[in-house]
């Protein structure tokens, strides 16, 4: 088959485009080269997808199986993608998120809950992630004739991760010595790798399904401390994991999940679905989904690749703790009364 992906060099769309390749499909990328190199043997096309000529040059003589869109994070940018290419290809597929369905976390949500109020025609600032992202959903939805699938993934993680959530603490974790541990290690997650959001998408794209997909690993697949355990294990570490209670952490100002990577805080009501999403639907549809020790192993692997004063993720957001405060905290949790 023929394929656009709008996004392919960063972390999600690199795994579509290997996944693709390797089932033997042509896969044409458009993307502005800044987040990194394309995958060796696709069809690169340079372009900002908020440039109108950009997006008539790159539909121009050219016609789609299906194109999956990987970077839309602004309604009114999406729409008009969409309706550049509508015509092009018989299925837009989207890769929304869960943060898109109507009260995520803090109630319980399916693919029939529907999305946050957003608008189709919406601005970067009429909401937050999630809000945005079911207005991304409505644009395609609304202006694409054809086919649409929707994904909407969980926590996502694996080689080539940009973000830096698991990087981080694998790096941390290799450094050895007393490691901050946040809140419970009991507490259950709900991990996801890429490559397994790939297949599945592909999966749904080539079948020419239009539907709505929540697509992330099976509820309770690991627990925050088995996911550190797996850390130190792949990393051959002498790591001593210290387990500090929420309200310590939260008194020494220690952040949630950007400076302590995946953990929530507090138990709150706000975030009680959080690692809870339903994915029978999914899996009836054939989502498999990997060991977590596989993605940790795997990522690891990738990781040892590139230098460790390289290892710079994230454009805006900067996750991890810094060593200095990593510090400190352990010292007030050593000092605290008996």
């Amino acid at each position: 088959m023929k394929i656009l992906l709008i996004g392919g060099t960063g972390f999600l769309g690199r795994a579509m485009v290997v996944e693709a390749l390797a089932r033997g499909h042509e896969v044409t990328t458009f993307n502005r080269g800044r987040s990194g190199d394309d995958v060796p043997g696709v069809e690169g096309v340079r372009g900002d997808r908020e440039s109108a000529a950009d997006l008539e040059r790159l539909a121009d003589g050219r016609s789609w199986d299906f194109v999956v869109d990987t970077s839309g994070y602004v309604p009114r940018v999406v729409g008009e993608s969409v309706r550049a290419l509508s015509g092009r290809a018989a299925t837009y597929t989207f890769v929304s998120s869960v943060s898109a369905l109507d009260g995520f976390p803090a109630k319980a949500a399916t693919e029939e809950t529907g999305g946050w109020p957003c608008a189709p025609d919406a601005g970067p600032g009429d909401g937050d992630y999630g809000v945005l992202k079911a207005g991304c959903e409505r644009a395609v939805e609304q202006g694409f004739d054809g086919n649409t699938l929707i994904i909407q993934p969980g926590l996502i993680l694996g080689p080539h991760e940009n973000v830096a959530r698991l990087p981080w603490w694998l790096t941390r974790i290799a450094r050895g010595g007393r490691v901050l541990a946040p809140g419970d290690p009991d507490s259950p997650m709900q991990l996801v790798d890429a490559r397994d959001v790939a297949i599945f998408t592909l999966d749904q794209a080539e079948r020419g399904v239009s539907d709505r997909f929540a697509v992330t690993g099976p509820a309770g697949n690991t627990t925050y401390g088995g996911w550190l355990e797996l850390c130190r294990q792949v990393t051959g570490s002498d790591a001593e994991f210290v387990w500090m209670d929420a309200e310590f952490l939260v008194a020494q100002e220690a952040g949630a999940f950007v400076e302590l990577p995946l953990w929530g805080g507090p138990a709150s009501p706000e975030i009680d679905n959080f690692w809870s999403v339903p994915t029978a639907k999914a899996e009836a549809a054939g989502l498999r989904s990997r060991p977590v020790a596989e993605t940790v192993r795997d990522t690891w692997a990738w990781l040892r690749e590139i230098p460790e004063e390289r290892r710079s993720f994230g454009r805006t957001t900067v996750h991890g703790m810094a060593p200095e405060k990593e510090a400190a905290i352990l010292a007030a949790w050593d000092a605290r009364p008996a």
